[in-house]
């Protein structure tokens, strides 16, 4: 064997050590519900564009919550004729329609005009793809409350809403992200702050400089997090698991969405996200076998990633996608992952956003 697919091969082994890692730990992410405690009132945000497969229903899991404190969701919007007003009326949230812009990120701008609305002691914002368990305002109130935590942030898994493409981006969350945040956190070598959850007090979140904060950043999330972490205060990850609804209906469409994830996360940890080649066992092992390595590398590198999927999956409570699909994911998300390294602009709900090195954002295009 040569140097070259002696390497390889050792490559290859590590990632498939590493994914069989990853599939012992997952299962550290199943926990009973904590016992009722303090209930403060909270102010759900959830900034809404467009139209988003099952969105009231989606809302509404958030709101059909155990919790015996008062709950109010705020919904905001930039444009009156958004189709996603429907659903927020539906579910009976508190309308925001707000046209002000506030800086790069469109989203963070929603959240700065919903803000003045709010009137919670607690702060919940969260994506409008997500949907939550009964139990998520309780394990998030007892989480925030543990000393020294200053904000609460959710794992999630993916779940396809929109046919066989929005499966795929789905099975990329819950069979490479998932598991690989796991082992971040497992480790201590993650320190997540997610767009699924962001949970903080109203005293917290006036003490980081509120939204307007991150007004730039395209990683608000991630920023809102190391605000907190600044203050002293540590961002909690309590063992329970969301779900993001999925909508990619093209293979366009899930190209632009996972470049400008991918794009992101190499922005904020450069070197970190050069370290996650080896959470690629498949590709590493096919370009070993290409290099001169024995062809059972890769069939021990799908059996790994098979038993990783299938302990996901049941933690989620789901088949994400039909396995026959993992072979073409993984290959799919490594030419993404190297294809990352290369992008400097992104698309964000119809905006062309040109990435610095930074973390900022500037809008080249403006939204129709």
């Amino acid at each position: 064997m040569s140097l070259m697919a002696a390497a390889a091969t050792l490559l290859a082994g590590v990632a498939i050590l590493y994914t069989l890692a990853a599939a012992a730990l997952a299962g550290r992410w199943r926990a009973p519900p904590p016992a009722e405690g303090a209930a403060p009132s909270i102010t759900l945000l959830k900034p809404l564009h467009g139209p988003e497969p099952g969105l009231e229903a989606k809302l509404a899991s958030f709101l059909d919550q155990d919790y015996a404190g008062p709950v109010e969701m705020i919904c905001g919007v930039a444009r009156a004729d958004d189709p996603a007003l429907a659903a927020a009326r539906a579910v009976g949230a508190t309308l925001v329609v707000d046209p002000r812009r506030h800086g790069a990120n469109g989203k963070v701008s929603n959240l700065i005009n919903m803000a003045e609305a709010a009137q919670g002691a607690v702060i919940v914002l969260s994506d409008d793809d997500m949907e939550a368990p009964r139990d998520y305002l309780r394990r998030l109130v007892a989480a925030l409350a543990a000393p020294g935590t200053g904000a609460v942030t959710c794992l999630y898994a993916g779940r396809g809403d929109a046919g066989g493409w929005s499966r795929l981006a789905a099975a990329g969350i819950s069979w490479q992200f998932l598991p690989n945040v796991m082992i971040g956190l497992a480790t201590g070598l993650a320190k997540p702050c997610m767009g699924s959850t962001i949970a903080l007090s109203a005293e917290t979140l006036a003490r980081i400089g509120g939204f307007a904060r991150v007004k730039d950043l395209l990683a608000d999330d991630h920023a809102i997090g190391a605000a907190v972490r600044a203050l002293g205060l540590e961002v909690a990850v309590p063992p329970m698991i969301l779900t993001h609804g999925c909508s990619e209906s093209s293979l366009s469409a899930l190209i632009a969405h996972e470049l400008r994830w991918a794009a992101t996360v190499r922005l904020l940890d450069p070197w970190g996200y050069a370290g996650s080649l080896v959470t690629w066992p498949l590709p590493l092992a096919l370009i070993a076998i290409m290099a001169g390595a024995p062809t059972y590398l890769a069939l021990a590198a799908l059996a790994a990633r098979l038993v990783l999927a299938l302990r996901i999956d049941r933690l989620a409570g789901r088949r994400t996608a039909p396995l026959w699909t993992l072979p073409l994911r993984d290959l799919l998300g490594f030419a993404l992952f190297v294809a990352s390294w290369f992008v400097r602009r992104v698309d964000w709900r119809g905006e062309t956003l040109r990435l610095s090195e930074d973390g900022r954002v500037s809008a080249e295009t403006e939204t129709a």
